[in-house]
């Protein structure tokens, strides 16, 4: 939390969050070319700081390093304070004003990327993201139904008995690595969406595990990406403190 909080106390820093949450995927290039007051140095020197803290996360491909926003530790802010005293966290990144002027385009396909640190064990882990019985406290009331294996088709069921989330595995590497399709079906407008990929990335760090979950494959910006950014932030959230404390994260995302 303390990192979190010094991250946020720079006006240039709060900028960064600004572009990463209007254009994700930026390389450090294209984020230097935002700044006119400040040397690549310092444009570096201040990604640096993000991303030690948890607010940005990077994926190098080919020569090029890509930025992504990691709403996480903000949700987390949320959890600890916010939603005890105000509404809960809405789809958007509240307390994050949006300092671009107009829409910037987009260069690369977009993707959601996200990371969070779980003290627990991969196995604990992995049977939280895979047992229909577990996942209904952490991932909106939603149970997983099929087999954990390649090709096997899945789904997450409702409390009401509908279905709003499905696809097939791609790839089971217990306890390690989760590769599926998904196809959202919660909102309007996503069921002309083509499916879309998430991969479940777990690696041990101790007594601990990071979560890393990206989320691409997007036709541009869809009704599914944009339905999704502020939905996997209280997943993951809501799975840290489940395997931590051991009770559910009382957080609803749809209340008022």
């Amino acid at each position: 939390m303390d990192a979190v909080f010094r991250a946020l106390n720079d006006s240039h820093r709060r900028q960064v969050l600004d572009l990463l949450h209007e254009r994700s995927g930026m390389t450090s290039s294209d984020i230097e070319a935002q700044f006119t007051d400040i040397t690549r140095f310092g444009v570096m020197k201040h990604l640096k700081i993000l991303e030690d803290a948890g607010l940005i996360t990077t994926r190098k491909e080919g020569r090029f390093k890509y930025h992504y926003l990691n709403a996480v530790p903000l949700q987390e802010v949320a959890d600890r304070w916010i939603s005890r005293f105000a509404a809960p966290w809405t789809r958007h990144l509240t307390g994050i004003k949006t300092i671009l002027e107009k829409e910037t385009p987009m260069t690369t396909p977009p993707k959601h990327v996200f990371v969070t640190v779980i003290k627990t064990t991969p196995e604990k882990l992995w049977a939280a993201l895979t047992d229909g019985k577990i996942t209904p406290a952490y991932y909106y009331g939603g149970a997983f139904e099929g087999e954990i294996k390649a090709g096997a088709d899945y789904r997450y069921i409702a409390p009401d008995g509908s279905r709003f989330v499905s696809g097939k595995i791609i790839s089971a590497e217990a306890p390690h690595k989760l590769v599926a399709t998904f196809k959202g079906e919660w909102m309007p407008g996503m069921e002309n969406d083509a499916e879309t990929r998430v991969t479940y990335d777990i690696q041990q760090q101790g007594d601990c595990c990071r979560l890393t979950l990206t989320h691409d494959e997007f036709a541009g910006e869809t009704a599914t990406y944009h339905n999704t950014g502020g939905g996997w932030p209280g997943i993951l959230s809501g799975l840290k403190t489940l395997l931590e404390t051991g009770q559910p994260l009382n957080y609803n995302p749809m209340a008022a």
